[in-house]
């Protein structure tokens, strides 16, 4: 089975966002990942609703949205109502993880959780039956173009594993210094989804960029 790709538009040329978004209507991804950021949660700033809204009207890839904030739960029906497909809240920033990942499913979305570097994955294994999608950040949240953290792929063995277990369902995606290189090793350890910015938007050709990783 091919990966599915997921191209962050956090790399994207924000002058021309919506010629980016027609590249990748055209082209063989499979999602389109959204990063909100609230400076408070992340050390950045990204955008909100209002950019996220605009990113729909011209999308006509399911919108992947990985909120990194504090309180996520508050924004559940903001994000419901631009019409969204995959709603990813973190571990670290939700302190009844349970309650907002049925509020998620509650509002028609698949529910994601996703985990920093230094989060255990077997924090995860009571949550997992509960969830659509686990991200693994492969770089600590906050910047586009950091370098792969190597033991993610350790990482993304042991959360494949931890998912046959416990008989859950949920994709692995995997966020942080994706390219071809890195993305076939995360193929190869039993990742699901790439997301990718900087190797996608800033290749010379994209749409022959999301071609190749959707071929690892």
């Amino acid at each position: 089975m091919k990966p599915l790709i997921s191209p962050s538009v956090l790399s994207a040329d924000f002058g021309y966002l919506a010629d980016d978004i027609k590249m990748l209507n055209e082209s063989a991804c499979d999602l389109i990942h959204i990063d909100v950021m609230d400076g408070v949660f992340v050390p950045n700033i990204s955008f909100g609703f209002p950019v996220m809204k605009h990113i729909k009207k011209y999308s006509e890839k399911p919108l992947d949205v990985h909120l990194m904030i504090v309180q996520p739960e508050k924004f559940i029906r903001e994000v419901q109502e631009i019409g969204v497909k995959y709603m990813t809240v973190h571990y670290e920033a939700c302190i009844h993880l349970h309650r907002v990942v049925q509020q998620i499913r509650e509002a028609g979305m698949s529910p994601g959780v996703s985990i920093n570097p230094a989060t255990p994955v077997s924090l995860l294994k009571d949550i997992l039956p509960e969830v659509d999608l686990v991200l693994i950040m492969s770089v600590n949240p906050g910047f586009g173009g950091q370098d792969f953290i190597a033991n993610s792929l350790n990482r993304v063995k042991e959360l494949k594993a931890l998912i046959k277990e416990t008989g859950s369902k949920a994709l692995i995606e995997v966020d942080g210094g994706v390219n071809l290189e890195t993305g076939a090793q995360l193929i190869d350890a039993g990742a699901d989804v790439l997301v990718a910015g900087s190797a996608i938007f800033s290749a010379p050709n994209p749409s022959d960029m999301i071609n190749k990783m959707k071929n690892l």
